[in-house]
């Protein structure tokens, strides 16, 4: 006997669509079925019938809600912007009109708020740079004017701060040479420029001395000859040898 389960199958006895759409396979019991609970039988219903997704905008069943927010014309989904379930909020979210979704910047579901902060225009994005969870933030951080990534820069996560260190303009790096990271400070060393990368080479971390050293002018680099790290002193005796050569 096989164990896998048989999907789940609605009453067609009732149903309003048994003598309307199922003789041409518009819904079929237990695959294409809107009166189902399954996502996937709603999904496929919707996706052949989405003149009647709007019937499900306020359906009491929170999936079918959700489903339907993705087949019904646009200027629909606004009336679901304060939907009770986050689920259906999230599916909103990603529909909405650009005009609405600052109403959403404020949502209490964090994916509902990423979602925002992908979509929002720039012009609005900086609104959200202070939000409450560090993956908005980063999505924020992703997607903000160079210009304009500045008050990141000292954000409390360092996965934010690490998309801030990789966007931010090579002459304006400085600001974060001092990092508590250490993966921020190295995405901040290799994209300095050599002439500002004086500043890494007394850095307590030998990974970041080293690379600093591979770019950093020369003159600056020579005092690294007697550094702790085997690594590092190889690197700039190389580095010297080179340069007499």
């Amino acid at each position: 006997m096989s164990d896998i389960e048989a999907p789940p199958t609605a009453d067609c006895s009732a149903c309003p669509f048994l003598e309307t759409l199922q003789p041409s396979s518009r819904c079929k019991p237990g695959d294409v079925c809107v009166q189902a609970e399954s996502g996937r039988q709603i999904d496929r219903f919707l996706k052949r019938n989405p003149e009647l997704a709007p019937e499900y905008l306020h359906d009491s069943f929170w999936e079918r809600r959700a489903i339907a927010v993705r087949y019904v014309p646009v200027e629909r989904v606004v009336e679901l912007i304060g939907d009770e379930d986050e689920v259906v909020r999230r599916a909103v979210a990603y529909r909405l009109p650009l005009e609405h979704l600052p109403s959403l910047r404020n949502d209490p579901d964090r994916e509902v708020r990423i979602t925002v902060a992908d979509r929002l225009p720039l012009e609005q994005l900086e609104s959200m740079a202070d939000d409450a969870d560090y993956l908005v933030r980063a999505y924020v951080a992703k997607r903000l004017p160079e210009g304009r990534l500045f008050r990141m820069i000292c954000d409390p996560d360092a996965h934010v701060r690490k998309h801030v260190a990789g966007r931010l303009p090579p002459a304006s790096l400085g600001l974060m040479a001092h990092d508590a990271d250490l993966q921020v400070r190295q995405i901040v060393v290799e994209r300095m420029d050599p002439e500002s990368l004086v500043v890494m080479l007394n850095d307590a971390e030998w990974l970041i001395r080293y690379i600093a050293a591979e770019r950093a002018p020369l003159s600056a680099v020579r005092k690294l000859a007697d550094d702790p790290s085997a690594d590092v002193q190889e690197m700039v005796r190389g580095r010297l040898a080179q340069d007499t050569r």
